[in-house]
């Protein structure tokens, strides 16, 4: 089967299309033919080095497919289903294995292998964030950084079927727009003003939260954005890791700083399959919009990365698996 690999820690240039043996499923498991997979930045950490790898290495966290093979023990799957994953860092690939506890069966006619494939690890890291993380309540105000992203534009939509109000921050009037169309109440250019000033002209006693996937650039506006006991969830590394933090300086408003992984909160098969079909509820019912911004073929991987990294993209990117 293809698959997309890298043999060592560098740019996307490393990322090269190899044939690899098929994966077998055993006990518990089922093998995906995938159809889509999806893009994350957590692909471009463990291709970079900012996550410990194994070489030669395998991407992919999410695809969406169908089932082709069954290990014994299985019950609540059969070949030909499809079916939704989060895959082990192999979904970059033709076929993968996963858990059969951990394949999220769904009905094409209410969302489509795209879809399914899209909202995944975007859309799971959204609701665990705004229902976990801190548990967004109507009335609140949200600061999302970097709202006009795959993440960003979830947390925005689920913040506001919660009831929230929302401060969005974004780098051009396009994405602007989008960020607005997902919700947000306001929308700050951060590259014309202050964030943190904006944000405190709009709500003077400041945010109640701060969504903060892009880390060391924005981490700084982030926690001075904050009211008085106010949370900085701080979940991603777009823009480079936080340096460390001075805990002392949380202490003039008494903030609540996380730092929390999605795995961390969906370690049970009853966690992760709760979160997952709230999520696709939330999608059948029309209260969250995936967009797909760009579809790529396996070969064209390494370039899915250099866009991403670019920050040229709005809403979800895809590989589409032949």
């Amino acid at each position: 089967m293809q698959a997309i690999q890298f043999e060592q820690i560098g740019g996307p240039e490393v990322l090269k299309l190899v044939d690899v043996p098929r994966p077998s499923a055993g006990p518990g498991q089922v093998v995906v033919r995938n159809k889509f997979a999806g893009v994350n930045f957590i692909d471009t950490y463990f291709r970079s080095g900012v996550y410990p790898a194994n070489l030669p290495g395998t991407l992919g966290q999410e695809a969406a497919g169908e089932v082709v093979e069954i290990g014994s023990g299985v019950s609540n799957l059969k070949i030909g289903d499809h079916v939704a994953y989060l895959g082990n860092q192999d979904t970059y690939a033709q076929y993968s294995v996963t858990l059969a506890s951990r394949a999220t069966k769904f009905d094409p006619s209410e969302i489509s292998m795209e879809c399914a494939a899209a909202v995944l690890l975007q859309g799971l890291t959204a609701h665990t964030l705004v229902t976990r993380s801190y548990k967004v309540r109507s009335g609140d105000w949200v600061l999302v950084q970097a709202g006009a992203g795959g993440t960003g534009r979830l947390i925005i939509q689920m913040c506001k079927h919660l009831g929230a109000r929302v401060i969005a921050t974004t780098s051009n009037d396009a994405k602007a727009e989008i960020a607005r169309q997902a919700g947000a109440d306001h929308v700050i250019n951060y590259t014309e003003e202050s964030v943190p000033e904006a944000v405190l002209r709009i709500v003077p006693e400041g945010v109640h939260v701060v969504y903060d996937g892009v880390g060391k650039a924005t981490f700084s506006g982030s926690i001075a954005s904050l009211r008085r006991e106010g949370s900085m969830v701080s979940f991603g590394n777009a823009s480079g890791t936080v340096p460390p933090v001075q805990l002392f300086d949380l202490s003039a408003k008494n903030l609540c700083l996380l730092r929390p992984r999605l795995y961390g909160y969906i370690v049970t098969d009853e966690e992760y399959q709760r979160h997952l079909n709230a999520v696709f509820d939330l999608v059948k019912c029309g209260k969250l919009d995936i967009q797909i911004f760009k579809t790529y073929e396996l070969k064209d991987a390494a370039q899915s990365h250099i866009d991403l990294q670019a920050r040229k993209t709005t809403g979800k990117l895809l590989i589409s698996i032949p």
